[in-house]
């Protein structure tokens, strides 16, 4: 479904179920930013009042669209001292870590309900003796005058926690490019010379022009598309154990 956004397919019902889910995914990422930092000794982000999951303090404008309506975005960066951490270079790294490793947690918990509610529909006749049943990543559109109660709320859930997973899934796998001023460039920061490094962020304005062109031109946002099905299917294995499991 995430290629749906990648082509501009994607229907009112499913950009409306994404609002939430968005505030939720950039809320949690910055939040994990925050909290990291704080764990580490860094204050700076709970006295901006950035530890918390209110996602007014942590939306970005463009990055809030981009992540609505392209699959990837971002969120106002949570501010970190690095000069509070006992190992700069390590606090800082761990810190960008925090927020794609929340968001890839959180997709695991969209497919564990994701499988919750399979399991409900298979063993629940009144969901399952007149409609197909719709696998993880081929949700039908059934809200049809002859589709039940039961089954209308079963769809709206269920496209609701598949979103759920792949959007954090891409919004992961996007902040984990090493681009300033994405989460990577922080990780890359192990790597790389101080000199190169420094050198680059000073770039970084531009870098972020150039990034917005490659998401809305689809030279970036489809390659991150693929990747984004990609894991999406690695977990979908995950789905399939579980439900077979529980059957």
């Amino acid at each position: 479904m995430i290629s749906d956004y990648i082509a501009g397919n994607a229907t009112l019902v499913e950009v409306l179920l994404c609002i939430p889910i968005v505030l939720i995914a950039l809320s949690v990422h910055e939040c994990a930013h925050g909290y990291a930092a704080y764990k580490m000794g860094d204050p700076t982000a709970r006295n901006f009042g950035r530890l918390t999951l209110n996602p007014i303090k942590h939306l970005d404008p463009i990055g809030t669209i981009c992540m609505l309506f392209l699959g990837f975005g971002w969120a106002k960066p949570v501010p970190v001292n690095v000069r509070n951490f006992n190992k700069p270079k390590k606090g800082m790294a761990l810190t960008a870590l925090a927020g794609p490793l929340s968001n890839l947690l959180l997709a695991l918990l969209g497919v564990l309900f994701l499988s919750v509610l399979d399991i409900i529909y298979l063993t629940v006749p009144s969901l399952n003796e007149s409609l197909p049943f719709g696998a993880i990543g081929v949700w039908q559109l059934s809200l049809l005058d002859g589709a039940t109660m039961a089954y209308k709320l079963y769809w709206v859930l269920g496209n609701f926690f598949y979103l759920f997973h792949i959007l954090n899934i891409s919004l992961a796998i996007f902040n984990l490019l090493p681009i300033p001023p994405l989460d990577g460039s922080r990780l890359a920061m192990l790597y790389l010379p101080d000199k190169l490094y420094f050198k680059l962020m000073q770039y970084e304005q531009i870098i972020q022009i150039v990034l917005l062109v490659g998401l809305f031109t689809g030279v970036l946002s489809k390659p991150l598309g693929y990747l984004a099905v990609g894991l999406s299917d690695l977990m979908s294995y995950i789905h399939e154990f579980l439900v077979g499991l529980a059957l």
